[in-house]
């Protein structure tokens, strides 16, 4: 089902046309157009009053990221580029800038949940305005001569890709505080298939060049990368393995069943701390009902499902999981070395699944591995590793506001590779460095093994 299904109120589905992102060689035009309309087709499934909900501090509403993401444009695109634009209400960047201390002054993002007013409808407007002059500035535009302006627009497709991502786990979150447990799509459950035991594919040592290259032919897309995926660097790693699938479910109720959750010397100490003070006992928007496991979907809520790869960890629960299998979590250069030789195709959003799908056992039917043997590299869930997120050698971030988009989070958080069934298939590659705190659960997060040989 494509993402841009909508909903009945009988529960049928009503089919929108999909949207297909065009080839990074497409003009850029084309390309802002077909991530503004991916945006926008996500909704079509929503209420009016889905847009608004604030159901904790990290989670932002729906219209929020609509306005915030346009306010983007506005703010780095339009206003510097094009002659005579003036910002489409004055109001609008105290309300809708997120955290671009250069860029002036912002609406606390707690309370973001407070802004009744503008409505969803002013909003749209709002939206339909900037996408009108976005397409006056890009319409024939010669990229190359016109590099500085579409190397911008580039960053801002890849920001509102992200910011789809948010919209996905956001409304997923606003949904399953609700009683009712609404589905965002009904998509019946059908058993998964059992992956099979998990196996370790080894690596030999060596030296590896870590980072982003831009190719010498490459266009504006495709030498797009943020600016925390360089300098290019080298880092000798020892013998490694990692194990060839993501831990699934069933992976984890064994850790549970053996009272993973109340034994100290699994975890470290601030992730034991919090999980004693916060009452964990299962993955988020999982529990227990009647003797089963159910968890909250997408979809709606249903049984865990044990085949399926588990997802919502934190840090501190995946890391306690690889300690009580024996393991550990791969380093982010562990991780890279492993896929840079390898296309990023996966379960992403384009799937229109919404939730990590289990992988098909080894020599099935549809069985996704890669040529080193190494299967859901990429997609179905953003996979911890045990690196901090910390600078390049050389690192530094460009100047303005635009800077502050990486940097100055170098700090107390940890890195995930490979992107989830929320993430753009656009968006993702080898090199990309997403980042969260280590006690963050409402993203589509999971594990892959790591031992030292």
């Amino acid at each position: 089902m494509s993402i841009s299904a909508a909903v009945a109120s009988d529960g049928a589905s009503l089919l929108a046309s999909p949207v297909v992102a065009p080839s990074l060689r497409a003009p850029l035009l084309a390309r802002y157009q077909s991530v503004r309309a991916h945006t926008e087709a996500f909704c079509v499934p929503l209420a009016t009053e889905d847009y608004v909900v604030q159901s904790m501090a990290d989670v932002s509403p729906t219209k929020w990221h609509l306005a915030h993401t346009t306010w983007f444009w506005e703010t780095f695109v339009l206003t510097p580029y094009l002659d005579g634009y003036t910002f489409y209400d004055k109001r609008f960047p105290f309300l809708f800038n997120s955290y671009y201390v250069q860029a002036g002054e912002r609406h606390c993002r707690a309370q973001r949940g407070y802004l009744s007013r503008p409505t969803v409808a002013e909003v749209k407007r709002y939206r339909a305005h900037v996408d009108s002059h976005m397409a006056q500035l890009l319409d024939g535009l010669d990229e190359e001569v016109h590099r500085a302006l579409a190397d911008t627009v580039e960053i801002g497709l890849h920001h509102e890709q992200q910011h789809q991502e948010l919209m996905v786990t956001d409304l997923k979150h606003v949904f399953a505080v609700n009683p009712l447990r609404p589905a965002y799509q009904a998509r019946p459950h059908r058993g998964a298939p059992d992956p099979g035991p998990l196996r370790f594919v080894p690596f030999v040592e060596g030296l590896h060049t870590i980072g982003f290259a831009t190719p010498d032919d490459a266009t504006v897309g495709q030498r797009f990368h943020f600016d925390n995926e360089g300098p290019q660097h080298r880092v000798f790693l020892e013998p490694y393995a990692l194990g060839d699938r993501l831990v699934t479910n069933g992976d984890f109720l064994a850790f549970m069943n053996d009272g993973g959750y109340e034994r100290a010397e699994l975890w470290l100490s601030m992730g034991f701390a919090h999980a004693q003070e916060h009452s964990w006992t299962e993955p988020f928007y999982w529990e227990r009902r009647d003797r089963t496991w159910m968890h909250y979907t997408m979809h709606g809520f249903r049984a865990v499902d044990p085949h399926e790869p588990v997802c919502h960890l934190s840090y501190y629960e995946a890391d306690a999981y690889a300690r009580w299998a024996g393991a550990r979590l791969p380093t982010e250069f562990e991780w890279e070395a492993a896929a840079r030789s390898m296309p990023p195709t996966g379960q992403f959003v384009d799937h229109g699944r919404l939730h990590p799908a289990a992988i098909e056992p080894i020599g099935g039917d549809g069985a996704a591995t890669s040529s080193n043997g190494l299967r859901q590299l990429y997609g179905t869930v953003w996979e911890w590793t045990s690196s901090s997120y910390g600078p390049y050698p050389g690192y530094r971030p460009v100047e303005g506001a635009l800077g502050e988009y990486n940097g100055k989070f170098m700090c107390n958080q940890y890195v995930l590779r490979g992107g989830s069934c929320a993430t753009s298939p656009s968006h993702i590659r080898a090199t990309y460095r997403n980042f969260f705190p280590p006690e963050a659960t409402w993203q589509f997060t999971g594990l892959r093994l790591a031992k030292s040989l």
